[in-house]
């Protein structure tokens, strides 16, 4: 058995620190957070939950609801959008309505680490499709990979057009940018063999997205991915709103990639992003921190609910009688 089809390796055991740490960031932001709100609600002369109350009954739910459900629902289909054109392009000819199942039910996994939800979806294409199991966790990597320059692309344009309005620790974003475009090219060279022409870590299956990759391709991925954050943009400021919080639209996008990079830190219930709602709005604390806790954990939860519809076709399709590759074809 060569390289290229061998399976997944079984999974090691995960180190005891690994499990413990998210834990551990999580309860720090926690203990962070119930400090901010407990200082605001003494300065209100309430108690602390009495507080929170108050704010969660003014929320008009409904509206809520009404901007959550469909967002939610618009996300899926263009992360699975992104999912189907990479598979396409690096590993094997798969129907869009083909990779629904496998992109909700890897979200029932996400619910503790997104990662390890994009793990689960090269295991179920290695089993489902018979895709070379290092190739396909080649394309987790390489959407992975886009991700962080998406995000990072939008949070330029974000302070672009209203750097002078945030907090002044966004300044760091132009030079980030711009270091994040030299790594970029240097990439692509390394790939195409014009740096280091006699490595071989490029050969290596792990990196077969990368190796076939066209600059091009790159772009596409993030103008894919672009509808989802701008139709972000658009529900948080709203539902900002009906939290009792200020916010432009042009200042979101600015703060969501940021906010976005926090979520995908591997915290139970998204702390890291919740945390960090609480910073951009330091005289609300928590109003900030209820919003971020309620934004993130329904996202994430209502994604998981979506993968549970497809539940009973993952499990056939991953637990029953291989696929032949010209299925697809």
């Amino acid at each position: 058995m060569t390289d290229s089809d061998a399976p997944l390796p079984a999974a090691r055991k995960t180190p005891w620190w690994q499990r413990v740490l998210p834990w551990l960031v999580t309860l720090g932001c926690f203990a962070y957070l119930y400090s901010r709100i407990e200082s605001q609600a003494a300065r209100e002369g309430q108690h602390t939950i009495e507080f929170l109350l108050g704010v969660f009954q003014g929320v008009s739910w409904w509206r809520w609801l009404a901007l959550m459900v469909p967002y939610s629902a618009f996300f899926f289909l263009v992360d699975s959008l992104v999912v189907w054109r990479i598979i396409n392009w690096f590993n094997t000819r798969v129907r869009y309505t083909d990779i629904l199942p496998i992109r909700g039910s890897a979200y029932i996994i996400s619910i503790l680490n997104e990662q390890v939800g994009k793990g689960v979806m090269a295991i179920y294409l290695n089993r489902r499709d018979n895709v070379p199991g290092w190739q396909v966790g080649s394309s987790m990597l390489f959407i992975m990979f886009c991700e962080f320059y998406y995000l990072l692309a939008w949070a330029t344009v974000g302070y672009a057009l209203r750097g002078d309005a945030l907090p002044e620790q966004f300044g760091l974003i132009p030079w980030v940018c711009v270091g994040a475009a030299i790594c970029f090219v240097l990439w692509l060279l390394y790939f195409r063999g014009t740096i280091a022409p006699g490595s071989r870590l490029r050969d290596r299956q792990i990196l077969h997205a990368f190796r076939q990759a066209k600059w091009w391709q790159y772009g596409v991925i993030l103008l894919l991915r672009s509808p989802a954050l701008l139709a972000a943009v658009a529900v948080y400021t709203l539902a900002l709103r009906l939290f009792g919080l200020e916010a432009n639209f042009l200042d979101l996008l600015g703060y969501l990639p940021l906010i976005f990079f926090g979520a995908a830190v591997p915290t139970p219930m998204r702390a890291v992003a919740i945390t960090l709602w609480s910073f951009l709005y330091p005289e609300n604390p928590a109003r900030a921190s209820a919003f971020g806790l309620v934004q993130h954990n329904f996202f994430i939860f209502f994604n998981a609910a979506i993968g549970l519809m497809f539940l009973r076709r993952a499990n056939r399709e991953l637990f029953g009688s291989k696929r032949s590759p010209a299925a697809h074809d």
